[in-house]
């Protein structure tokens, strides 16, 4: 699609412990655009938030393993991260709410950063193994879903980017304007794109490797990374990406992957799962033949399939 060499406007605001940030190439449609992208994220909250006690996914908990009608909403998002789950052969899996739980992860985000016993330093370790519970428990038909009794899911995998990629296309449907949505770091783009193109900065802190990219309209940018979401937990410092198998945080061979796709769903289940795979992640990308920037425990920065280049990563 072509480019539009028009001027930009940008909302932000914070949601579900991140920034969410807004930006369309019709400046004067930015007002509704951002009224669209808030009722979006309203009802993803409502259906899919493990912190929300009156969420369709909490309520899911306490259903004692009978099927249960869902809305549409959660049917999406739960049909995205079982597929998700399916794909990467289990490697990123709705089923590790229960285990994030019992790992301290209980509460938002900004609530958990902030409680008393996670400002106290300690040295970084790893969780002793909990609960186990896997995809294949979950059984989703005709719009009704069974789960274990007790076992809580956690979509934080796919449903933001599910959501971003969402947005995008809402907006850029209703309105017609080119537009950029980004939670968290977790991009979206639809419709007409600055003339430039979208212009991205891919770091994951300040000094930290970083780079800048342009991506066009219809086009996903996911980063996952062990270096943020950490929080203390019984004198351990954790990070939320786990190996399901484990049931706790994987160990940090990557700092930081990030992957471009047609999607942010796309971009984020396989940027998850690269982070989980360790190693073995580099082959599976080339295969993929997606364009991937990872950085390793050592700073090291490997690109695969035709990562662009057009600024050097820097320190």
């Amino acid at each position: 699609m072509n480019g539009v060499a028009t001027a930009t406007a940008t909302s932000s605001w914070t949601v579900w412990g991140c920034e969410a940030q807004l930006t369309v190439t019709d400046p004067g449609s930015i007002a509704r655009a951002e009224h669209i992208v808030r009722a979006e994220l309203a009802a993803v909250d409502a259906a899919c938030s493990r912190f929300r006690p009156d969420s369709e996914v909490s309520m899911l908990a306490h259903a004692g393993g009978r099927p249960t009608s869902i809305s549409p909403t959660l049917h999406t998002f739960l049909d995205a991260a079982l597929t998700a789950a399916r794909l990467t052969d289990g490697d990123v899996d709705p089923a590790v709410g229960s285990a994030l739980v019992n790992l301290g992860y209980d509460r938002d985000f900004d609530a958990l950063s902030q409680s008393p016993s996670n400002r106290i330093a300690s040295a970084l370790g790893t969780a002793t193994v909990v609960t186990r519970a896997d995809w294949t428990m979950v059984a989703l038909d005709d719009g009704r879903v069974t789960i274990p009794d007790g076992l809580t899911l956690d979509l934080g995998a796919t449903a933001k980017a599910l959501t971003a990629d969402r947005c995008a296309h809402a907006v850029h449907g209703e309105l017609g304007t080119g537009v950029l949505v980004s939670l968290g770091g977790d991009i979206a783009t639809s419709g007409p794109h600055p003339d430039n193109g979208w212009r991205i900065r891919v770091c994951d802190g300040e000094s930290e490797p970083s780079t800048v990219v342009e991506i066009g309209s219809d086009t996903g940018v996911a980063t996952s990374s062990t270096l943020r979401r950490r929080w203390l937990h019984e004198g351990q410092m954790l990070h939320h990406i786990l190996n399901p198998q484990l049931a706790r945080p994987v160990e940090s061979y990557w700092r930081t992957v990030t992957v471009i796709a047609s999607s942010c769903l796309t971009a984020n289940t396989v940027s998850t799962a690269s982070i989980v795979r360790g190693p073995s992640a580099t082959a599976w990308l080339g295969h993929l033949g997606l364009p991937t920037r990872s950085v390793a425990a050592d700073g090291a920065v490997i690109r695969t399939g035709g990562w662009p280049d057009d600024e050097q990563d820097r320190s």
